[in-house]
């Protein structure tokens, strides 16, 4: 990636600033104290190789040299809005792009992308605080662009793949960082609303089907995904026939066995 064509690619977008990195231990690390300091709404933090990148329940991310997307973005909420909304703003970004690209993208619940059932894309989401209130949020996103970005099979917690598999082609990946940022923007005013919702269940992975979710309990949760809850969390039907709802935190879904 070449910062002065990422530059000039991202060039009419409302962004705050930009970092750009060859190589850094963790984008959303950067990020974080970044803003700690004061940075700008919708500045980011982009790098071409992460050294110690991670993803949620602090597993270790995957970004070779050359081979993925892995950026940060600062948020400077408003009060009152749906903060736990953030990580299905970022995952309708990621997937509004790769529909863009002739893919047929799912968000896996909370904050991965599938392509056909195999992990594209990963989100963090995490909080810099002033006190006892939110100051600004760092949404770190990571999307395996060519194949050498999958990490090897003894290393992933569920299957993985490339939009370079699965189109067949590999795309500018600063043109998708320009998609992906144009995407956010365009749907950020509607956070709030229901038909934001709406828009993030249509594209919820595995709706309708069975599903296990560990919440760190010795037995998961099995039962029918039926949707979202107004605050991001999902709807499951247990055996029994009663609805259960599961909420953000150390929580991992999966197709149930």
């Amino acid at each position: 990636m070449n910062e002065a064509t990422l530059q000039e690619r991202l060039l009419g977008l409302p962004l705050g600033k930009i970092r750009y990195f060859e190589s850094t231990h963790s984008t959303n690390d950067e990020a974080l104290a970044w803003a700690a300091e004061g940075a700008p709404d919708l500045s980011i933090v982009i790098a071409d190789e992460q050294t110690a990148g991670r993803g949620r329940l602090n597993r270790k991310w995957f970004t070779p040299m050359g081979t993925a997307l892995a950026f940060s973005i600062v948020l400077r909420p408003l009060a009152g809005s749906h903060l736990s909304r953030t990580v299905g703003l970022a995952g309708l970004a990621i997937a509004d792009s790769l529909i863009k690209h002739g893919l047929t993208p799912r968000i896996k619940w909370p904050n991965d992308i599938l392509l056909y059932g195999k992990k594209v894309a990963g989100i963090l989401v995490e909080a810099v605080w002033s006190g006892a209130e939110i100051d600004s949020l760092v949404v770190g996103m990571g999307v395996n662009v060519h194949q050498e970005s999958v990490p090897p099979s003894e290393y992933l917690q569920f299957p993985a793949t490339s939009i370079e598999a699965e189109l067949g082609d590999t795309p500018n990946r600063e043109e998708l960082v320009r998609t992906i940022l144009s995407a956010l923007i365009a749907r950020r005013p509607q956070v709030d609303s229901n038909e934001f919702i709406r828009s993030w269940e249509d594209l919820l992975a595995f709706r309708g089907e069975q599903v296990q979710i560990n919440t760190g309990d010795p037995q998961p949760l099995v039962g029918e995904l039926l949707g979202l809850e107004p605050d991001g969390g999902v709807r499951l039907r247990d055996p029994h026939g009663q609805t259960l709802t599961v909420r953000f935190g150390d929580v991992s879904l999966r197709p149930a066995a």
